[in-house]
């Protein structure tokens, strides 16, 4: 018999890495020491470990740009329709890494980093974290664009490039602390700046009415400069392109109105018009009405569609470019990520009509026909409602666009429902109460085809409670988009160990078609994949303990279960929940000692809106049990509380995949979807969660008797909203409920100050919208299961097994193929674009194949 594989030799044989290939390996060798040596302008003696992640970085972008060329010179050949994400926040994360594995030169990279006597780890850690997005909206759109690269389609990501993201968290003595996040301070080799695109964008100013229809005048310009930033599919050599805005003063700046002399106070107001792209809002599912906000939305969206129409007008060489608009849905289709690049629809029919002289209801067909626009949250204080006078000041002409568009929509809901008021004041677009508002949502159903939710909860509730009334009036319009993650990031990249042992057993398909780990199945009762799945699962477990070690001076069990909570913090995802089920192990532990405990690690992390006080306590609560918890002798190694600082893309890539269990425990109907869910799923977690979100397919999908699902569901919690939820009621009625209330009420864990939490205490008391107390003991004997089967390591770990095998359906890419084929009108496709090195007919070759499919 054949002796067994070492590791080594076992990850050389799958080729999901890449294959090390002599000539690679040298060549990426000699590409390092070039760059080492011109671009950085070092040598050996001197360079620094950050030296050496710009000179690989550099290396490997290398391999991206013959592709990346080749990629556009395709597109402009064949003249596919193009896929426009519009978005705020693009939560990239890391590109080194993935880029590695989606060029298919991770083993080759490795190699010849080890050949140079370097550390591939230690330069990996030495690249920031692109950290332009909040959270779960911004991490999905990263996600996405993934997968439009991978199934072919020419897609483009248009977003702005913040020049500080989101804000590094410190913890100092349990409160967060923000920081400014400086990513850019030592450049980015990912992006290629592009002056010679850059557009004008016109803010304030008045509207001139003239013969020839209306006229925006006297405004204040901004230069939108773009940053292209490459966006490689998996192993298909199709580079797409993430196309970013600076903004930048015009030279003349506060020069040419009526100069009083003072030059050097002009050229430093300049820095008013760049603080447009400066800083990422902080806030996660709410609203701030702020002008710079306004601002960005409208930056994003004028530059954009500039950029759009550009590329429309622009055919082939030979013919002429296109003069007609009457192709444009045909060419162009645009995704509105949430509404906050709702104001593209007023613009698109301002250049429309007052530039490009179309008739309004030809323009207003077309624009209805390019838009989809995708909700991503049900609780009002996240709807974006713009004041009037806000808009009326900043962007006069599109205020008059959105009237119009709104006197329009409510003649036609008047011809349907004669005399009924009410309902046209809860259609327009313009709320009256207070002060005038424009509701953007309202804003994008009516300008747009296509209205999605981002799970089949989530949709439901769209479409029978939220945007009701639109629904019964176009029922076609409304769509579910269950949202997916990339398995490259999420599988591949974050867990390499995982990612190996299934191509092992099933083949490497399953990169690109996620419903292959179904396959898995066979290998639930198999006692050696078992072993194997258990094996990297500890090794994920003890890699992280000891980053824990280094990283944050804290030891921690890695035999204990690890009980991980991670996602912004917030009143509906419930971290207090969870708060009082550490409290209640911990007074079970101090009232029997020795009474048999399954150890437990419980790890929580997230950031919270630097202005959202109640998210700020609930932190401060966390750290504070944990101080308490983690120095009693009685407890020892039983239980240990961690708060995760900053926790980030590149952070949830080390706790996710040593996580035994997932905490997803939203109150019914208050998550959208989450994604997080999924990527502890697909990297061998189990869940506890709530059905809520994409929980729901999720237990679908498995089996609701292979996840801990505890708590109300939807009806329940409507059920409650209509008698009212009494929140005494369960702590008079639940002793365990009432004992943890009463030491954080009286100071046990603020013995300094013992009215430390009184406003937390009070909200839970008077005025929980998420009703904590109401799921606390189902929640405790939910916990209760999972501690038993925790005890079984080989009924667990086949749990697990069933998870990985029942997440196919959350594939980022499954999600996508589902927007191009029924909101786009698009196909993907598995034509790989002919690599640099063959000759350009090869290119026309390929486009022609493309268009016979």
């Amino acid at each position: 018999m054949a002796t067994p594989l070492t590791d080594q030799e076992k990850r050389k044989q799958i080729s999901i890495r890449g294959i090390a290939g002599v000539e690679n390996v040298a060549e990426l060798k000699k590409g390092f020491n070039r760059h080492l040596h011109f671009t950085l302008v070092k040598d050996r003696n001197i360079a620094t470990p950050r030296d050496y992640y710009f000179a690989l970085a550099h290396t490997v972008r290398d391999h991206l740009v013959g592709r990346w060329i080749r990629t556009q010179q395709f597109y402009y050949e064949a003249d596919p329709k193009r896929v426009y994400y519009l978005s705020l926040e693009f939560y990239m994360g890391r590109t080194l890494q993935n880029t590695m594995i989606n060029l298919g030169l991770q083993n080759a990279c490795d190699e010849a980093i080890y050949q140079l006597g370097l550390d591939m780890e230690e330069l990996e850690e030495m690249e920031e974290d692109a950290g332009l997005g909040n959270g779960g909206l911004g991490r999905l759109a990263a996600c996405f664009l993934d997968s439009m690269a991978t199934l072919g389609l020419a897609a483009y990501g248009y977003g702005i490039r913040y020049e500080y993201g989101i804000f590094n968290q410190k913890i100092r003595d349990g409160w967060q602390v923000e920081e400014a996040d400086d990513w850019l301070r030592h450049g980015n080799p990912w992006e290629k700046a592009r002056p010679e695109y850059m557009l004008p964008v016109h803010f304030y100013g008045r509207v001139e009415e003239t013969k020839d229809g209306s006229k925006w005048v006297d405004t204040q310009v901004v230069l939108a400069m773009p940053y292209d930033t490459p966006i490689p599919g998996y192993m298909n050599n199709t580079v797409n392109t993430m196309r970013l805005w600076s903004a930048r003063a015009p030279n003349d700046f506060n020069l040419r109105d009526f100069n009083v002399g003072d030059y050097i106070q002009a050229v430093l107001d300049r820095n008013l018009a760049e603080n447009i792209s400066r800083v990422l809002y902080p806030n996660d599912n709410f609203f701030e009405g702020k002008e710079l906000r306004l601002k960005q939305e409208y930056f994003v969206v004028a530059a954009t569609l500039q950029d759009i129409i550009r590329r429309f007008k622009t055919t082939k060489k030979g013919a002429s470019g296109r003069t007609s608009f009457e192709s444009f849905p045909d060419k162009v289709a645009i995704q509105l990520n949430d509404t906050h690049p709702a104001m593209a629809i007023p613009e698109l029919m301002r250049v429309f009509v007052d530039i490009e002289k179309l008739d309004w209801d030809t323009a207003w067909d077309l624009t209805k026909r390019t838009f989809a626009y995708t909700n991503h949250t049900v609780l009002p204080e996240a709807l974006e409602r713009w004041p009037v006078e806000l808009l009326e000041n900043l962007l006069p002409r599109h205020l008059q666009i959105i009237y119009q568009i709104n006197q329009n929509h409510l003649n036609n809901i008047a011809a349907l429902f004669p005399n009924n008021i009410d309902k046209l004041r809860k259609m327009s677009l313009i709320e009256e109460d207070g002060c005038k508002r424009v509701n953007m949502a309202h804003l994008c159903i009516v300008g747009s085809h296509a209205v999605n939710g981002v799970a089949e909860i989530h949709s439901n509730i769209i479409k029978t409670e939220v945007f009701r009334n639109f629904s019964d009036l176009e029922p076609e319009k409304f769509q579910n988009k269950t949202n997916g993650i990339t398995p490259r990031r999420w599988l591949l990249l974050c867990n390499p160990g995982l990612a190996e042992l299934i191509a092992e057993v099933i083949g490497e398909d399953y990169v690109k078609d996620l419903s292959e780990l179904q396959k898995l199945n066979d290998f639930v009762d198999d006692a050696a994949f078992i072993r194997d799945v258990c094996k990297v699962k500890q090794d994920n477990k003890v890699k992280f303990a000891q980053y824990l070690e280094t990283a944050y001076r804290v030891k921690i069990n890695p035999s204990s279960m690890f009980d991980v909570h991670v996602k912004r913090i917030h009143e509906y995802k419930r971290q207090l929940l969870n708060c009082l089920h550490i409290i209640t192990m911990y007074n079970r532990i101090r009232m029997n000692p020795s009474a048999p405990f399954v150890p437990r690690t419980v790890i929580i992390g997230g950031k919270a809106a630097p202005g959202y006080h109640m998210a700020k306590m609930i932190i401060k609560l966390i750290t504070a049990v944990g101080d308490v918890v983690n120095n009693d002798p009685v407890v020892g190694n039983k239980l240990k509380v961690i708060y995760l600082e900053n926790y980030r893309v590149s952070l949830a890539e080390k706790v996710i995949p040593a996580t035994d269990l997932s905490e997803q425990i939203s109150t019914a109907g208050t998550e959208a979807s989450g994604t997080g869910n999924m990527k502890f799923m697909l990297n061998g977690a189990l869940t506890i969660g709530t059905m809520d979100g994409a929980n729901v397919e999720m237990a679908e999908e498995a089996g609701e008797e292979n996840l801990f699902i505890f708590g109300m569901r939807v009806e329940d919690v409507a059920e409650m909203d209509k008698k009212g939820y009494d929140a005494m009621s369960y702590y008079n009625a639940i002793p365990e409920l009432k004992q943890v209330m009463d030491q954080i009420t009286s100071g046990y864990f603020s013995p300094k100050n013992p009215d430390l939490f009184k406003d937390l205490t009070n909200m839970l008391f008077k005025h929980d919208r998420f009703k904590v107390f109401a799921d606390f003991e189902d929640y405790l004997k939910c916990q209760e299961k999972v501690s038993k089967l925790y005890q079984n390591p080989k009924e667990w770990t086949k749990m697990v097994i069933k998870n990985i095998a029942a997440t196919g359906k959350f594939s980022s890419d499954r999600t996508i193929a589902e927007y191009a084929t029924e909101v786009w009108g698009v196909k993907p496709t598995d034509l790989k674009i002919p690599p640099p090195n063959e000759p350009r007919e090869a290119i026309e070759e390929t486009a022609k194949a493309l268009k016979k499919k």
